[in-house]
């Protein structure tokens, strides 16, 4: 359940699981003490028809369909991207699947807590402890496959490859900021695709589709958009007003579109600033 009002209701792995019988969720949810205004609900990938009547708005999916690894690398990557994984090689950026223990929750509470900003927002994970991260990233280990990208023995990225069942998901990738140059991001989106194709899914999903440095990455590495139905479902009075006023997509969405992009780039100097002045005031 996420906001306050209005409070709004949606599977915690919506990218992994699908609302088989809509009706029995919205009539137990209605039917709950305390419960949300809102229920919100997807169809996905391959199912990009509506089915249902309620009240629909376009997610747009950033997904690459999968062939095989040799079609990705010779007609879907572009050619910059290719040198990056290429380049990642040479440098010695090792991939390895890897499991869910201590060593490498050390290292992703090294990588999390390398810097508080990244593409130009807070970082969810700064500051989190080491207990906290083997807490929250263990809790969905049963779907997934973990890729560590390491120069020599310490690991400088990774990744979260899950099984969607109708695709695979990417639910993490990340390196450190301090070995951006060496591509381990490059080399372990390519992992991710190998693996897709030995294991026959046939579209590797990459959450939404974006108009920044990251939906660069995206589009650079073959991704394409999909709009998939998204559904929301009134479930109190404060529900019915949210959507009528627009309020149902958060404050975010509420913003003008022609706004966003200034809001973002004005968001991001803040934070910059807000850095050089942390960096200065622990050298003095």
């Amino acid at each position: 359940m996420e906001g306050r009002v209005p409070r709004i209701a949606r599977l915690e792995q919506d990218w992994c699981e699908d609302v088989e019988d809509p009706e029995i969720l919205i009539n137990t949810l209605r039917k709950t003490a305390g419960g949300p205004d809102i229920l919100t609900f997807s169809q996905r990938l391959p199912d990009l028809e509506p089915k249902y009547a309620y009240r629909m708005e376009l997610d747009s999916m950033a997904a690459l369909p999968i062939k095989s690894y040799s079609f990705w690398w010779e007609k879907q990557i572009e050619r910059q991207a290719r040198n990056k994984v290429r380049k990642a090689q040479k440098k010695g950026i090792v991939l390895r699947l890897t499991d869910f223990d201590d060593k490498l929750v050390r290292g992703m509470t090294s990588i999390f807590n390398e810097t508080p900003i990244r593409q130009g927002r807070r970082f969810l994970h700064y500051g989190k402890d080491f207990e906290t991260i083997k807490r929250e990233f263990s809790r969905f280990s049963f779907r997934e496959e973990i890729f560590g990208a390491y120069l020599g023995e310490e690991l400088v990225g990774f990744i979260f490859l899950a099984d969607a069942g109708k695709y695979a998901f990417l639910g993490q990738i990340i390196s450190k900021i301090a070995y951006r140059d060496l591509a381990p991001n490059n080399a372990l989106l390519a992992k991710a695709v190998e693996r897709c194709a030995e294991r026959g899914f046939p579209y590797l999903v990459y959450a939404l589709w974006l108009n920044d440095s990251l939906g660069d990455f995206k589009r650079s590495n073959g991704f394409q958009r999909f709009d998939v139905p998204r559904y929301f479902v009134p479930l109190t009075p404060i529900g019915k007003l949210a959507l009528k006023v627009g309020l149902h997509r958060g404050r975010k969405e509420a913003v003008p579109k022609q706004l966003r992009k200034p809001l973002k780039k004005l968001r991001k100097h803040w934070y910059d600033l807000r850095c050089r002045l942390a960096n200065e005031c622990t050298f003095r």
